[in-house]
């Protein structure tokens, strides 16, 4: 049986003044994301060191909404994730995923690694998260990492109104009058905001990304 281990880091934790209160709250966004999506989760999400989580899944299906989750609840704070697919050839703690191990988790740091040295390169147009497998496979995952960058461009461009503007209709849904009404705002203004935050590429885009990633679950 395949499994998705994910393995993220802090970017910069070492210039972060406030260590101690965003590694409190990544504990708690993690503690969320433990609770809602517990039905897929193999072993819970945990702070394994002071700047570094790790998770492992069960199912595809949610990772989408997990990482984009963590990444957007963590802002301005910038998180690398490195997604692995593949075998589990340890015994599961399903109370924690520290002490997991085997290609699934190899991939997730090859993944993490990989950004890492994509950052030394590229600087701000390295991605985020990229995701690795540990064996061969007929799905094309550098399309899944191409669509992955490709949304990190976008979300550079955004201002602070229009990330909040945008992760609230992605989370919450419904019209752009009930948006408004959340946001205390006006109709308009969240038309604007989404409109020139290219809104419906992204969500798009995230909607091919969460169709593409759900077939790994099809391979187990």
């Amino acid at each position: 049986m395949n499994y998705i281990a994910i393995i993220g880091d802090i970017k910069h934790s070492k210039d972060i003044s406030n260590r101690y209160e965003i590694q409190e709250k990544l504990k708690g966004v993690l503690d969320y994301i433990n609770e809602k999506y517990k039905k897929d989760i193999a072993a819970k999400f945990l702070i394994t060191l002071g700047d570094e989580f790790q998770g492992l899944l069960s199912a595809a299906e949610p990772l989408v909404d997990i990482v984009g989750y963590i990444q957007n609840e963590m802002f301005p704070i910038r998180i690398r994730i490195g997604v692995g697919i593949g075998e589990i050839t340890t015994e599961i703690n399903p109370g924690a995923a520290i002490g997991a191990d085997g290609p699934a988790f190899y991939a997730a740091r090859k993944a993490i690694n990989g950004i890492h040295d994509t950052e030394k390169k590229l600087k701000k147009q390295a991605p985020d998260i990229q995701i690795e497998l540990a064996d061969n496979s007929d799905i094309d995952y550098e399309q899944i990492n191409t669509i992955l960058s490709l949304l990190k461009v976008v979300e550079n461009g955004w201002s602070e109104s229009q990330r909040k503007t945008i992760w609230d209709m992605l989370q919450n849904g419904g019209s752009q009058e009930d948006c408004a009404r959340r946001l205390n705002t006006t109709q308009s203004t969240v038309a604007r905001r989404l409109s020139s935050g290219n809104y419906m590429v992204y969500n798009n885009s995230r909607k091919l990304l969460h169709e593409v990633t759900k077939r790994f679950d099809n391979r187990k």
